[in-house]
C-alpha cells in the first residue's frame, strides 16, 4: 500500500469489511489524529462524547451523525463538526468512509 505522505485517493486507504466498522489511523500527534474509518452498510459507534472538538469530512456513501440527540445525514463530499462534550454517534446508512480530525487544543 502507498504511504501517505506521497498522493493517494483517499477512498483507496481503507476497505470495507463485511459487517464491520474499519479505522486506519494517518496521522497521530500530541495536539490532534487524523483517522480514517469505513463502515459496512447499518454499522457504527454507539454513543459516547469526547473532550476534543472533531471534524467529519464524508468521502463515500451516506452516514447518520448523532450529535446531542439530533440526527444529520452526511453524505460523500460534505463535513459536521462534532463539538468537544457533545455525545455523538454514527451510523452507516450505506457502505459509509470518513476522515476524522480530532484537534486537541
Amino acid at each position: 500500500m502507498d504511504e501517505i505522505y506521497q498522493v493517494n485517493a483517499i477512498n483507496e486507504l481503507i476497505d470495507y469489511q463485511t459487517d464491520a466498522v474499519v479505522s486506519r489511523t494517518l496521522v497521530k500527534k500530541e495536539k490532534g489524529t487524523v483517522t480514517l474509518f469505513a463502515f459496512d452498510k447499518d454499522q457504527g459507534l454507539s454513543e459516547h462524547s469526547a473532550p476534543f472538538d472533531a471534524l467529519v469530512q464524508v468521502t463515500d456513501g451516506e452516514g447518520e451523525i448523532i450529535i446531542s440527540g439530533n440526527s444529520n445525514i452526511v453524505k460523500a463530499g460534505e463535513i459536521i463538526l462534532m463539538p468537544a462534550n457533545e455525545p455523538h454517534a454514527v451510523k452507516a446508512v450505506t457502505p459509509f468512509k470518513m476522515m476524522l480530525i480530532m484537534i486537541r487544543e
